[in-house]
């Protein structure tokens, strides 16, 4: 059955992700080439383009890493391809390199890069703002709200830049990726086929005499851009009053809820910013004169709450202008209904308003048990870790990486000392080892060594860095939802024709003391670990094994056994070492004593290697 985002009827209504929702909206610009490196929030973006592409008529990649997604995008629109390039905040910071000089050359065929920023580091290392990239770069930037504008605001974005040449910042943040709502749907536009490259030297070649009237032209078409954003449908004035609200992204949402709630609809005057870069400054002025107060509502920086006041000086305005800098509003987290709230009341001059108690019934339970992220039961990347432990203990340093790994610096783990970003750990690792000749082990998965841990690798080999690299090849890109990378068999379309074997690469490299073994043979691993340690130079753990929840999903692999505590185990007195050891989340305390949930147990039998009051029985093959 066809799905909607690709055939729905125009004039339909569906209840679409976030996320799905810009999907629609690249599909009705007539998108024609994609590339993206996942990463959450995003990844329901490019997972439904991958998931749709045989029945689309798109170009959809999974790129090793976001500048190569970005160069690969600018390659496509310089073909003449309407193209999306889409990633997390954090991998903006990859492919700042050729975003920031496309903003020069321009996007003959149009591109819009889908950034989706991450309040409240829900799954990220940090909460920048990448509206600033926006600044930076010289990008008209749009933001939606709700999905229907994260529809309306892809189609805006793309036909924006295909009209102009210029690429375009889509800046999402979590909630609005992942928030559902009615979309309805428009006619799909049809675009001729690339036209090709067309030659012309001093427009895509920036050499130093190019660039710089490359630089004049990017200024001028900012002025343009500005004037576009004056009049857009995504920036809108309501309500009346001497007090004003200019609110961006998803605070918008959060204003409307909160003008609902306090019955201020109407009597408050708003200007809603979706098309918020450049700042258009004639519809600001309009808006702040005869206002005596005005409350700027941004999550994270306050970008615009310092274009404002520039602004307002500027101008002359004498008008109260309240947001972060000073507060009452946070430059840190996610923003919600209640905060807003609490900043119009002020902004208003009203009291404040207490929050109400809970009630007995809803306190009688008490907070909820905190459940921290865990590896998975059956894990391979545990086996790895409880390996590696046992042959360094806390003696060495312990280098980690971006991924489900990182999940190795809870105890009893404790494997994860410093983590710099993706693809760091073994060049961060290097820095160590040589700057105090500390022992160090560098833990990165397979997707991110692909992403960029080998120009970490090439580094160390060449600098004769000393440090133990443990690559955890589980076969697909775990954390971010099983997206295939260079190394996968088998994607959840089919097979892998052109897998990248990372034994024959590290070979190719000349790495000298390498082993590769499957983490779940204990003995196995411990012997080559032992063996490595001993050595010197750069030397290399291959630890190969499928993640189970793939293995299941996509290799068709079935669990034929389960483990199970025998009888017997603690009547001369608890050990706890199996929970003290491994902490598999298949293991529970029952009456006491040690015991483990054959649901929730894979079949691995790493614990059986470990304990021997722990054996096997038949299980599901489920």
């Amino acid at each position: 059955m066809a799905s909607p985002l690709i055939s729905g009827t125009p004039g339909q209504t569906h209840l679409l992700l976030g996320n799905e929702a810009i999907v629609r909206g690249a599909v009705e610009a007539g998108i024609q080439f994609i590339s993206c490196y996942p990463g959450t929030p995003s990844s329901e973006v490019p997972d439904t383009f991958f998931r749709l592409s045989p029945e689309a008529s798109y170009t959809f990649e999974y790129s090793v890493n976001e500048k190569v997604a970005m160069e690969v995008g600018g390659g496509a629109t310089l073909a003449g391809a309407l193209t999306l390039v889409t990633m997390k905040h954090v991998g903006v910071n990859v492919a700042a390199d050729p975003l920031l000089t496309m903003t020069y050359t321009g996007t003959p065929g149009g591109l819009v890069l889908l950034s989706a920023d991450d309040p409240g580091c829900h799954s990220s290392q940090n909460e920048q703002d990448n509206r600033i990239y926006a600044r930076l770069a010289g990008l008209p930037c749009l933001e939606p709200a709700t999905a229907q504008e994260a529809k309306d605001m892809t189609v805006a974005a793309l036909t924006l830049s295909r009209e102009l040449g210029t690429p375009v910042l889509l800046r999402t943040t979590t909630r609005v990726n992942h928030l559902r709502g009615p979309v309805t749907l428009a006619d799909p536009l049809v675009l001729p086929a690339p036209a090709g490259f067309q030659k012309n030297p001093s427009r895509f070649v920036p050499i130093p005499a190019f660039a710089r009237p490359m630089h004049l032209r990017l200024l001028d078409l900012l002025e343009k851009l500005r004037g576009l954003a004056e009049v857009s449908p995504f920036n809108t004035v309501s309500g009346a009053g001497k007090v004003g609200v200019v609110a961006s992204g998803i605070s918008r949402a959060y204003l409307s809820d909160a003008l609902l709630e306090d019955d201020l609809t109407g009597k408050v005057k708003v200007l809603d910013l979706g098309f918020s870069s450049p700042l258009p400054e004639k519809l600001l002025e309009a808006f702040m004169t005869g206002l005596s107060t005005l409350l700027v509502l941004e999550e994270l920086e306050p970008v615009l709450e310092t274009e404002i006041r520039a602004l307002a000086q500027r101008l002359g305005l004498t008008l109260t202008i309240l947001g972060k800098t000073p507060g009452p509003l946070p430059r840190f987290g996610e923003f919600s209904v209640g905060m807003v709230a609490a900043a119009l009341r002020t902004a208003l001059g009203l009291p404040a308003v207490a929050t109400p108690a809970c009630t007995a019934e809803q306190s009688a339970c008490g907070p909820l048990a905190n459940r921290p992220p865990n590896l998975c039961a059956g894990c391979p990347h545990r086996a790895a870790y409880v390996a590696v432990r046992k042959v360094y203990g806390d003696n060495a340093i312990y280098s980690s990486d971006i991924g489900c790994y990182t999940l190795g610096i809870l105890p009893p783990l404790r494997a994860a000392d410093f983590l710099l970003c993706m693809g760091s750990s073994i060049s961060a690792g290097s820095g160590v080892a040589k700057a105090a000749g500390q022992d160090v082990v560098a833990f990165i998965g397979d997707s991110t060594f692909f992403h960029s841990g080998i120009t970490g690798l090439v580094n160390a080999l060449f600098n004769r860095h000393n440090l133990l690299v443990c690559i955890l090849d589980n076969r697909t890109t775990a954390m971010t939802g099983h997206q295939p990378n260079p190394g996968v068999d088998k994607t959840a379309i089919g097979d892998n024709p052109v897998r990248v074997d990372i034994e024959k690469l590290l070979r190719g490299l000349g790495i000298e003391h390498f082993r590769k073994v499957n983490p779940l043979n204990h003995k196995a691993t411990l012997k080559a670990i032992e063996e490595l340690k001993v050595l010197t130079g750069v030397r290399v753990l291959l630890a190969e094994e499928p993640c189970p929840l793939f293995a299941r999903r996509s290799l068709g692999q079935k669990r034929n056994q389960v483990a199970y505590v025998a009888e017997g185990c603690g009547e001369k007195g608890e050990c706890n070492n199996c929970l003290d050891t491994l902490a598999c989340p298949a293991f529970y305390k029952k009456d006491g004593k040690v015991a483990i949930d054959p649901l929730l147990c894979s079949g691995c039998m790493l614990c059986l290697q470990l304990c021997p009051n722990i054996k096997a029985r038949k299980g599901d093959t489920k």
